[in-house]
């Protein structure tokens, strides 16, 4: 099922629309770095899902395993980045999506 967001995008069949959560910007002892020393984000909140791929015969959906509003660990260069409203966001498929960050 398609999660309905205020973005004009609609993640199609196992992808997702994943907000990268910045890492922190300054370090334990108080330095700031700089941004060419920070690492690529690899947590992310989902802020859309696409209803699901076909199975293999092509007759029905398989479910997903995550959601919209679901923090997720992804694998570091996945997805395909976007710029919408200032606002930088990735769209991936599930299967980049390591793990759920569960509270």
């Amino acid at each position: 099922m398609a999660n309905k967001t205020s973005l004009k995008l609609r993640p199609l069949a196992d992808r997702v629309i994943v907000e990268p959560l910045e890492e922190e910007e300054k370090t334990a002892s108080g330095l700031f770095l700089p941004e060419t020393a920070k690492d690529k984000p690899q947590q992310g909140l989902i802020v859309a899902a696409g209803p699901g791929r076909w199975d293999e015969k092509g007759e029905k959906r398989v479910e997903m395993d995550v959601s919209a509003h679901d923090k997720v660990v992804f694998a570091k260069y996945s997805g395909t980045e976007i710029k919408l409203d200032d606002k930088k966001y990735l769209i991936m498929s599930e299967k980049d999506i390591l793990a759920v960050l569960e509270n």
